[in-house]
């Protein structure tokens, strides 16, 4: 599917041809992306839905010559769209017919690993696993992981405030970044925080974390660094029934046990993923739990037993501890391979991403379920349960007339049932343009505008990943006569978009 993403009026004052002659001035030519069989790897990312080409693709390898590319594309009203290993799952980093895409790929070094302060300064392009990679040779690791930490970039962690399963215990990727080097659309060089636990002013880091790239190009990322536990173990319980695996999440949390990771999974995503990995799961259930513990090995074993008991007086019909390390990794690598594995089963699928508190689990199941009644579309279920972030997997055919546009609508009841559940429409993949309509759902007229306002104090020309994130006060408007009425912009310079 092509998407005309809305760049707010913007027309570039230059011709592609011109604008590729300045580039050439300062980078080699292998640099430079402009053909277009070149362009089509970077036609989409992650949410594969939505796919257009950019006018020029351009891969520079040092800050100065990032500096020289966003101070051409400000003067000429070029918008910009910065990339790293493309992994976003709500169109984040889906480029702009008029604007170029500004990859980060080369930017793939560890500057520093500081042993002293427990923390590793390393370039945006540097992969999240590579960090831990690198820094275990000291006994150190880094530990948001989301499912594609294999591949995905910390600087695309860092625009999309990513989490992983180990987030429960450990937070997303703002609780687990110092600093930032970030360069301005007017090529300004900004260090945003510091190896100090707090730095004074206004808490710029948070702002910076979770912006998608409308404020600024993030080009390395000081992040804390932690001591490898003593000891880790994991269990899986099956249940037979889903809510009650979802209820067995809230008793494990009040009982006082925060585990390191706590995911669900239900019975699709069970089967998808022992097919693919072969991880042991049980397939007669109805869904499984992986609750894993870490710290000293006294606390480990005191915390295993009693979370062992809290799931079966919340109805667990087994559990099995791992045997070794080998069977705990074998357990999660099921888990973070079910995204893939979810693909063999049909030949599209929509990742949903939102949030809910975690006693509403049950709730938002039932909801599902009904619109997967509704719809006649099958969802798989994988949820980062421990802190209420859900992945509901709706499993399509694009080849089907009409077919993506139906699941898109119940993707959005389902966001929509998140927020009115006491939730969010994104637990870490954003808001791209996956999640513009549900922007107006979660959000009033007032506090748009303000997000508005924070992105035009930082961009004033909107030209950093301009039509994503924050959505049009007209587009609100038209959703369903949702908001028929806007109160006054907060910033003059908003008039203009």
């Amino acid at each position: 599917m092509s998407l005309k993403v809305d760049s707010w009026g913007i027309e570039p004052q230059i011709k592609k041809s011109e604008l590729a002659k300045l580039f050439a001035e300062f980078l080699p030519g292998n640099a430079i992306v402009s053909e277009e069989e070149e362009l089509r790897p970077y036609e989409c990312d992650g949410l594969s839905a939505y796919r257009q080409l950019p006018m020029l693709v351009v891969i520079p390898d040092t800050i100065e010559q990032v500096q020289k590319i966003v101070k051409i594309c400000s003067k000429y009203r070029v918008p910009v769209v910065s990339r790293g290993a493309g992994t976003s799952l709500s169109g984040g980093s889906l480029p702009l017919t008029n604007g170029i895409v500004l990859s980060l790929a080369k930017f793939n070094q560890v500057l520093e690993i500081d042993t002293n302060n427990r923390c590793a300064k390393v370039q945006a392009g540097v992969r999240n696993l590579a960090i831990s990679q690198a820094a275990s040779e000291y006994g150190l690791y880094y530990a948001p992981d989301p499912s594609s930490q294999i591949a995905c970039s910390i600087g695309g962690n860092v625009a999309e405030n990513a989490g992983g399963v180990h987030c429960l215990k450990y937070g997303l990727t703002v609780h687990n970044i110092l600093a930032l080097t970030i360069v301005t659309m007017d090529g300004e060089i900004l260090e945003v925080g510091g190896k100090a636990l707090e730095t004074p002013g206004l808490d710029l880091l948070a702002i910076f974390t979770g912006s998608e790239g409308m404020l600024g190009i993030v080009i390395d990322v000081t992040v804390k660094l932690l001591v490898v536990p003593e000891k880790t173990k994991v269990l899986m319980a099956s249940f037979n029934d889903v809510a009650l695996a979802g209820e067995a999440v809230s008793q494990v949390i009040a009982q006082g046990i925060i585990p390191a990771g706590l995911e669900l999974m239900d019975k699709a995503a069970i089967k998808a993923a022992e097919d693919f990995v072969h991880a042991g799961y049980p397939l007669e259930v109805e869904a499984i739990l992986l609750c894993e513990v870490d710290g000293s090995s006294v606390d480990v074993e005191a915390q295993i037993n009693k979370a062992s008991d809290i799931l079966k007086q919340s109805g667990a019909v087994d559990i099995q501890l791992a045997k070794d390390e080998q069977q705990r990794q074998l357990f999660w690598a099921g888990r973070k391979g079910a995204f893939p594995a979810v693909g063999r089963l049909s030949p599209d699928y929509y990742c949903m991403d939102g949030t809910i508190p975690r006693y509403k689990l049950g709730d938002i199941l039932k909801r599902i379920q009904d619109l997967s009644d509704q719809y006649q579309l099958q969802v798989v279920n994988v949820f980062h349960a421990g802190d209420g972030n859900l992945h509901p997997l709706i499993l399509y055919d694009a080849n089907n007339e009409g077919e993506l546009a139906q699941t898109e609508e119940m993707g959005g009841k389902i966001l929509t049932a998140c927020v009115e559940l006491g939730g969010t429409i994104t637990g870490e993949h954003g808001v791209g343009v996956e999640k513009l309509d549900q922007m107006c759902v979660q959000y009033s007229d007032a506090e748009r505008d303000q997000f508005l306002a924070l992105k035009i104090a930082f961009d004033p020309n909107n030209l950093l990943n301009p039509g994503k994130g924050i959505p049009q006060l007209h587009r609100c408007a038209e959703l369903g006569a949702l908001h028929v009425h806007h109160g006054q912009l907060p910033h003059p310079e908003l008039e203009r978009f």
